[in-house]
């Protein structure tokens, strides 16, 4: 049985099993999941990749979907993880980054984006057709929403089809937050409606049925909605149980699904943990964890600081900041404060705008040469506690050594226990 289909069925038995889905191309990131995973014994780890991140034009990663795979497949044999035990998602699958097209001519990029996700492996397919095309009225109707998704499972289930091996499964609707966080401050948060939950589930429903992709729709888990969970630059709107519990209790009544929750990035473990047992079940994450990535990356040049003879130095954050200013293609439609506003938003925005600059060759080689400097000469456990303690600790008891990217991974690790914690039915220890 599909690992995702065996885990919302268990879920659906009284269990508070859900599972982490890592949205993230950054290499540190996926490897620092599998070493978690690896740690914490999981059964599998899934990893999701969006439609502007990964397409048959490249998105902004400039991969393909089969170059995504074998992204993700090499870093699993460097550190001994089984592909076997590896889950891969397509998130927000549909028009949007060719949403200057017109409708016909977006959807065709769209069907050709889905059927390569679908024949390079991916298994877990979100189908959102939510964004207006050039010509299209706005906000788009709900049954054109359902209509383009019908056509974009169709695509899936003929690559699947022509491939002969394990079906897809379908995730359905769309989330409130922007992908990636509001970019704004947060205001009048709305929780989905019971109603608008279960009267978008019944008109995929219907539209399934009304396709012939009955066989399909059984294998549809999930549909996304807003439980009240979102971050902007600077605060996190956190998980309120009650305000979300007709929402919660609306699921209960629909076989075989539960929902998927957006933007739980920065939320507290009892918030996670709280989601998953009101059918939250499956927690997207991404920015968060490249935000503790950039806080161990700074952490380090912190103690690169304090630790090595300023002549040898990799000034990893002087660097990052002076390409971020030099070019502020990602960041310039998102910041809007001047002097020490702007500067700190480029370094500690909860958006995390800094995450597309990592690939940078001269910020990749200022983050090399930090690490040299610090395998050369390993800082001393003082140096380690003020600046990275959850890293600390996991030195302290095994789990890490001085190494700097060890200490990466687990600073990155601390954040994923907390996802680990929620969708897992035992504690941590």
């Amino acid at each position: 049985m599909h690992v995702l289909l065996d885990l919302i069925a268990r879920h659906r038995q009284g269990h508070a099993s859900g599972v982490t889905s890592i949205c993230s191309a950054h290499p540190l990131v996926i490897e620092a999941s599998l070493r978690h995973a690896q740690r914490t014994g999981q059964a599998f780890v899934l990893f999701e990749a969006t439609c502007n991140q990964v397409n048959q034009d490249g998105g902004y990663t400039g991969m393909t979907p089969a170059d995504f795979v074998a992204f993700v497949h090499a870093i699993a044999d460097r550190v001994g993880f089984e592909r076997a035990r590896i889950a891969l998602g397509g998130d927000h699958l549909g028009p949007n980054p060719w949403t200057a097209l017109d409708a016909d001519a977006a959807m065709d990029k769209a069907e050709t984006m889905v059927a390569a996700y679908v024949a390079a492996g991916f298994r877990k397919i979100h189908l959102d057709c939510s964004m207006a095309c050039s010509g299209d009225p706005e906000p788009l109707p709900e049954a054109e929403i359902v209509r383009r998704a019908v056509r974009l499972c169709r695509a899936a289930e003929a690559a699947h089809a022509q491939a002969g091996d394990e079906a897809p499964v379908y995730v359905i609707g769309t989330e409130v937050p922007v992908p990636g966080g509001a970019t704004e401050a947060i205001e009048g948060l709305a929780v989905t409606t019971p109603q608008a939950a279960l009267a978008t589930i019944e008109a995929h429903r219907q539209a399934f049925m009304a396709a012939g992709l009955e066989a399909a729709w059984q294998r549809v888990i999930a549909s996304v909605v807003q439980p009240g969970v979102e971050f902007d630059h600077h605060d996190v709107a956190d998980y309120r149980p009650p305000q979300a519990r007709g929402l919660s209790d609306a699921i209960a009544g629909v076989p075989g699904m539960v929902f998927e929750a957006h933007s739980t990035d920065y939320q507290t473990r009892d918030a996670l943990s709280a989601l998953v047992r009101d059918h939250f079940a499956i927690l997207k994450v991404g920015p968060g964890l490249t935000f503790a990535l950039r806080e161990a990356l700074w952490a380090l040049d912190a103690i690169e600081r304090e630790w090595i003879e300023d002549s040898r130095r990799a000034r990893l954050r002087e660097v990052a900041l002076a390409r971020m200013r030099e070019r502020p293609d990602h960041w310039r439609r998102y910041y809007h404060g001047e002097g020490h506003a702007l500067a700190i938003d480029l370094q500690y925005s909860l958006s995390d705008r800094i995450r597309y600059y990592w690939p940078e060759p001269a910020i990749e080689q200022a983050r090399q040469c930090l690490f040299d400097n610090l395998r050369a000469d390993p800082p001393p456990i003082p140096l380690i506690s003020q600046f990275l303690p959850h890293a600390l600790h996991a030195l302290r008891t095994g789990t890490a050594t001085r190494d700097p990217l060890s200490l990466t991974m687990a600073h990155i690790g601390a954040a994923l226990d907390d996802y680990h914690h929620a969708c897992h039915d035992h504690d941590l220890h």
